[in-house]
């Protein structure tokens, strides 16, 4: 642990000190168990000994860091490891202000040409006046 791994698992087990065989697990930090990351970043070792009682067995995990490099570990880090990115530290504001980016140009338009209505409107009279009506 001492040397940068993140977790480490011992199991021994056979004959420990009995006639009955048991197992014995120390682990020490955090060991991932299944799944590719598993794969990744957990090295494992297997070794039997010869003793006179019978053979005990030995298997060995230790789990490595995350290291950008590749030297220690896996370039990738763990795929639940999450980064907390600090939102940058706005100006405060003592009075309005106001900014001009560009004058804009002012361009002429030409006079358009008035339309004419398409209906023809009907002639405005005076009050009290109307108009002559043809005599047949």
């Amino acid at each position: 642990m001492e040397s940068g791994a993140k977790g480490c698992e011992v199991v021994v087990s056979g004959k420990l000190r009995a006639a009955r065989a048991k197992s014995m697990k120390f682990t020490d930090g955090f060991m991932i168990h299944s799944g590719q990351p598993s794969r990744d970043f957990v090295d494992s070792a297997v070794r039997h000994v010869m003793l006179k009682q019978g053979v005990l067995g030995i298997k060995v995990k230790i789990m490595k860091g995350w290291d950008p490099t590749g030297e220690q570990g896996p370039k990738k880090p763990l795929p639940d490891m999450v980064t907390i990115i600090e939102p940058p530290i706005d100006k405060i504001v003592a009075e309005p202000t106001s900014e001009q980016r560009g004058v804009p140009e002012i361009v002429p338009q030409a006079a358009a040409p008035a339309e004419e209505p398409a209906y023809q409107q009907e002639p405005q009279y005076a009050v009290g006046y109307q108009p002559e009506e043809p005599a047949f």
